[in-house]
């Protein structure tokens, strides 16, 4: 008779632990983080170097909870995060953080060099301080980085170089110093670069012309200086005004390509030349505040020349008015107040006024005699100043409004003028 036995028996609990832990064995795991643990422990740091307080609950970051995974997340959980995803069994990956216009207060987590795979990192608008880790070097399949308008401190010779895919880079309104590393110019692949308002940028720019895809460079308001470097000829938009350039801006005629140019409050001298007035794409010309003396226009019309403003206030330019400036066809806005242009007011000005001139400076001058026919005539159509300088100017016209210069002034200004010639 066979033997009973019962199922309390140790020998059949043991065979069924047995088998228990076999068929486990071969059970996929289910539950597993679909987020590479490094990049979660680097959102993590980040998070840590926020101060709390600081976090809107209204911002992304207060979506940030680890008890779910960054890269499963659904709904508004993880908001600002983007992860790629993978093909086959391998862990998710961080590609994309936008943490930008909350006011965060705080640091940059060094581990943020640890996110490997990220293309995109936007901080912008916040106020993080300290100075940007060297670990951002690490980012190499960074394509876009733009921390503007923080507290930003130091240098960026350690890291910037290294970000061989970058295509935007913004740094802009924070306060880095140091000089603008010459290695910027391996970054082949960058189409945008703003470095503005940093205010302690220092020393001379780098030679760019390496840069061959580079269409905005804007470095203001920072403190460079010396002469202009070598440009890429893909450039549109340049501002490098507030700063403490010297030298002459001619070369920038060789940039056919550029659209807007901005070189005001610097300390360059010489023409205004006709290979910058005559750039074939050029809407927007501002070289105020320098040391500039004379200004030259092309003798025909240039009717397909779309350049719509010109402001050099406050320069040193002398001489006559340039009669030829009605040549550039499409021209909206003239501004050549204080200056030390003498002379008469050429007739073909007022035939440009509201035809298309809109705005016209030329107040802070030592201009005499009557003014054309046409600024009689076209007081509605036309903004601007033609105060002290020693014009006959009649009271009802709007652009006379403020005194004039006694004709002395006038009279002595031109003496010096053919003195010095």
């Amino acid at each position: 008779m066979a033997k009973h036995i019962p199922l309390q028996h140790p020998l059949v609990t043991s065979s069924c632990s047995i088998i228990f832990v076999i068929v486990l064995a071969f059970v996929p795991t289910l539950a597993h983080s679909l987020t590479l643990q490094s990049d979660v422990e680097a959102l993590k740091s980040l998070l840590n170097a926020i101060e709390q307080e600081t976090i809107p609950a209204s911002s992304f970051l207060s979506t940030w909870d680890f008890k779910g995974d960054p890269c499963e997340s659904t709904g508004a959980k993880f908001l600002g995060v983007l992860c790629s995803i993978p093909s086959d069994n391998s862990t998710s990956r961080i590609i994309s953080i936008d943490l930008s216009g909350a006011g965060y207060h705080g640091t940059l987590s060094p581990s943020i060099g640890n996110l490997t795979k990220l293309t995109s990192l936007d901080l912008s608008r916040n106020r993080l301080r300290g100075r940007l880790p060297d670990t951002l070097k690490n980012l190499k399949k960074l394509t876009r980085i733009s921390i503007s308008g923080n507290n930003f401190m130091g240098n960026i010779d350690g890291w910037i170089h290294e970000l061989k895919k970058v295509e935007r880079i913004d740094l802009s309104d924070n306060m880095l110093s140091g000089e603008i590393p010459a290695r910027i110019s391996e970054l082949r692949r960058l189409i945008h670069l703003s470095l503005s308002n940093n205010h302690g940028l220092s020393g001379r720019i780098p030679d760019m012309n390496g840069l061959w895809q580079l269409r905005t460079l804007d470095l203001a308001s920072n403190i460079l200086e010396k002469r202009l470097p070598k440009l890429p000829t893909s450039l549109r938009t340049l501002n490098l005004s507030h700063n403490r350039l010297s030298g002459h801006f001619a070369p920038l005629g060789m940039l056919k390509q550029l659209r807007s140019i901005d070189v005001s409050h610097n300390r360059f001298s010489g023409s205004i030349s006709r290979g910058i007035l005559s750039l074939p794409r050029l809407e927007y010309l501002n070289v105020s505040h320098n040391g500039l003396t004379t200004i030259e226009v092309n003798n025909s019309r240039g009717s397909d020349t779309p350049l719509r403003v010109i402001d050099a206030q406050w320069n040193n330019l002398h001489g006559h008015l340039p009669p030829n400036l009605v040549n550039l066809g499409r021209l909206r806005v003239t501004n050549l107040a204080n200056n030390r242009l003498t002379g008469r007011i050429p007739r073909s000005y007022g035939e440009r006024l509201g035809r298309p001139w809109r705005t016209l400076f030329l107040d802070h001058n030592f201009l005499s005699g009557p003014l054309p026919p046409q600024f009689s005539s076209s007081m509605g159509r036309i903004r601007g100043s033609l105060a002290h300088n020693c014009l006959r100017c009649p009271a009802n016209i709007p652009l006379c409004r403020g005194r004039q210069r006694p004709a002395s002034d006038c009279m002595k200004r031109m003496l010096v003028e053919k003195i010095v010639k």
